[in-house]
């Protein structure tokens, strides 16, 4: 009586729930026979503690009476609506299932590790990586026996936990006084009467959140009914559920395998946009304080966020520069017909050992969300791609390094080791973006819409007579397939080697935390807001790139591997790509210089800027200056005298000052930032000023006086320096 009396509290504190709550979902219903209700639990516990804690003891039991509330609840809302008369057939043969979702975020209910077995018959959320998706089936999950002595019938559920078998109960369950124990199956001849959808996925623990050295555990999910199909390879999912134990039927004298599994309730599937848009408000708001106070020298403020990424390395600013756009990523076009032109962009690093290329690919795979780090020589096919696995008689489809990383970053060293048939595998992975398989007659396709940041060494010696193809074993086609390509060598110069050892040796001190650096946080913030930006490209930019463009094509010396279309494709990423670092949503004459002045480091024997080793560029002092030098070589080597003129008159008009002098004293800013000033009435605060009080206004070398006693309008001043 007293679980007659919980139950009936649970069905009553529900419904009163579902009636304010979610009356809209129960009568916008779609046409599947299956229908979901999804129920915050927070809310709902909020209204009722005690159903909360019944619901933590027993979640099976309540989960099947919120289901019978639903169904009855549905019911009269249709009979409501119909006036009384004959409800539709499809009304009465729909289902209705209450999800859980937006469990308190506590270690007893919600997981980013697999649970064990002293956590089997609760209710839990975990957040994995889907690593195998089985092929759906159909599941008969009820059976009518009749007694054979009384003839009473009646219906058994399949058995969950001995893989869905049908035992039939020790005796007769008939009320009358009826011993018997043995039974017919009334369904034993027909076809199966009462069937569901089923399907069993992998979830593997998420090797970020994991203590290094530890191997990632997986479980085996349950899914039914509207869940399945819902998630495919590589997805990361938080699946909520109760863990339950499940095993074969027991054999004498044999050990009995028992398995945790998941029973899912409820599946989400985290998309890694969606993750990125939750992201606290002040974090933007940091970043919009952190451009406004570089708004006068936007190149200073890039290149103070260069500096924090991989501080471990010396200098190497156009490699942290070629890393850092990597990592932005482009803007993926999609074209009338349908024809996707990627916006990811692929990098490879060809270096000498010791020139730090594996520290690149190990702090990007440590910023950007969802990253595999793999070697070459350990990836075959299968763990690059794809791979089709027999398991129990079946065969499933594993995903290998670059299906789960889909939508963030591939970091794959010792790249001139994978194996010469597994490279065509990863053509279409770099280009197309996809995978398809035809492997043990599973025919699919699976999205790698991922970054490729590779590292090689290059073939014994490193030959610049040589083309790059040649140096590095690699074939063009591949290399084509890479939007940049930076060759690190190491040419013992002993200025450079003296730098390198006393800013390694300084290190070894106690860490010293530096303000100005941004911390590995805030970084991943900053990459996980720019890749919401959507930069156009501006008809100056369009110029510069296509100027650039037809002259490498038309050069001599021009490197056949990656002189194609897909260069001019690779400028306009790289060009988008700065402009997302420089938290912009128009492409100016500013990002596509850059872009070109990175892709003449990565062309071997550049056509205007000449031979650049990227491993001995260091930061440049004053970041205006270098880039209007580059901007002069660039343009003037382009020949785009116009484009030039509104630079340099660009720069110019930024380059203006406002000067106080007071007993020659300078009072105030050096510099003029426009905008930042304040309105100064001369009448109102002209007690505030010294007497000999000069302001001086200018631009470039002229600089003209203005004596504020004698001003009548307002002048502009920042209040804060005065």
């Amino acid at each position: 009586t007293n679980s007659f009396k919980q139950e009936a509290l649970i069905g009553r504190v529900f419904e009163t729930f579902v009636t304010e709550h979610h009356h809209g979902d129960l009568l916008r219903t779609k046409e599947d026979t299956h229908h979901s209700v999804v129920v915050n639990a927070m809310t709902l516990f909020e209204a009722n503690m005690e159903v909360g804690d019944y619901f933590n003891a027993y979640p099976s039991d309540v989960l099947n009476i919120f289901d019978k509330v639903l169904q009855r609840k549905a019911m009269e809302l249709t009979d409501v609506e119909h006036g009384g008369l004959q409800r539709p057939k499809e009304q009465t043969m729909k289902t209705f299932h209450t999800r859980i979702t937006g469990l308190p975020v506590c270690p007893e209910l919600t997981r980013h590790t697999i649970p064990r077995s002293r956590d089997v018959g609760h209710f839990l959320s975990v957040t994995g990586t889907v690593i195998r998706t089985s092929v759906a089936k159909v599941l008969e999950y009820e059976r009518d026996y009749m007694c054979t002595k009384c003839k009473h019938v009646f219906k058994v559920q399949a058995d969950f936990d001995q893989f869905y078998t049908s035992v039939p109960p020790a005796g007769c369950p008939n009320s009358a006084e009826c011993n018997s124990f043995k039974f017919t199956c009334l369904s034993g001849e027909t076809e199966p009467a009462a069937c569901r959808d089923y399907q069993e996925i992998k979830i593997q623990e998420q090797v970020q959140r994991l203590s290094v050295g530890s191997i990632p555990r997986s479980l085996v999910v349950v899914l039914e009914d509207d869940l399945v199909d819902l998630c495919k390879s590589g997805d990361d999912v938080t699946v909520y559920g109760v863990m339950s134990l499940r095993w074969k039927p027991f054999h004498e004298g044999l050990g009995c395998e028992v398995e945790l599994v998941l029973k899912a309730n409820n599946v989400e599937v985290n998309n890694q946009q969606a993750a990125a848009s939750l992201l606290a408000k002040d974090v933007q708001r940091d970043f919009d304080e952190f451009w406004e106070d570089y708004r006068h020298d936007p190149l200073a403020g890039r290149n103070q966020i260069l500096m924090s990424l991989c501080p471990k390395v010396f200098g190497m600013y156009v490699v942290k520069l070629a890393v850092a756009m990597v990592l932005a990523g482009g803007v993926q076009r999609v074209d009338s017909s349908g024809t996707k032109i990627r916006g990811e962009c692929h990098m490879l690093l060809v270096g000498d050992p010791g020139t730090g290329k594996s520290q690149f690919l190990k702090y990007a795979a440590k910023i950007i969300s969802r990253s595999v780090l793999t070697a070459g020589i350990g990836s075959t096919s299968a763990g690059l791609t794809v791979a089709a696995v027999k398991d129990g008689g079946e065969w499933h489809l594993e995903a290998g390094a670059l299906v789960l990383s889909d939508g963030g970053l591939c970091c794959i060293d010792e790249f001139n080791s994978i194996k010469e048939h597994d490279r065509i595998s990863i053509h279409e992975a770099m280009e197309q973006q996809s995978i398809s398989v035809a492997k043990a007659g599973m025919v699919c396709k699976l999205n790698t819409r991922t970054s490729i940041l590779a590292a090689t060494n290059p073939k014994g010696q490193y030959d610049s007579s040589e083309p790059l193809s040649v140096n590095v074993a690699l074939a063009s086609p591949l290399l084509s397939r890479f939007d940049l390509v930076l060759v690190l060598r190491d040419t013992r110069n002993p200025e450079w080697d003296r730098i390198i050892s006393s800013f390694i040796l300084e290190d070894r001190g106690p860490p010293v935390e530096s303000s100005s650096l941004w911390s590995m946080e805030k970084m991943k913030a900053y990459f996980s807001i720019i890749k919401q930006l959507q930069p156009q490209v501006s008809e100056e930019a369009k110029c510069i790139l296509t100027r650039y463009y037809q002259l490498q094509r038309q050069s001599d010396g021009r490197n056949a591997a990656r002189t194609t279309i897909r260069m001019l494709e690779s400028l306009s990423r790289l060009a988008e790509a700065h402009a997302r670092l420089m938290f912009r949503e128009m492409v100016t004459i500013e990002d596509a210089v850059t872009a070109v002045s990175v892709m003449e480091c990565s062309m071997q024997g550049g056509a205007l800027l000449g031979n650049v080793n990227a491993l001995l560029t260091s930061f440049p002092d004053d970041p205006v200056q270098q880039y209007q030098t580059q901007c002069q070589i660039l343009l003037e080597g382009l020949n785009l005298p116009l484009l030039l003129q509104t630079e340099m008159d660009r720069l110019s008009r930024t380059d203006g000052f406002l000067v106080g002098f007071s007993s020659s004293q300078v009072i105030g800013p050096a510099s003029h930032r426009p905008g930042s000033f304040q309105s100064l009435s001369p009448s109102t605060e002209k007690a505030r000023l010294p007497r000999d009080f000069k302001l001086y206004l200018g631009t470039g070398n002229s600089l003209w006086s203005a004596d504020l006693r004698e001003c009548t309008g307002t002048c502009w001043w920042m209040m804060s320096d005065i």
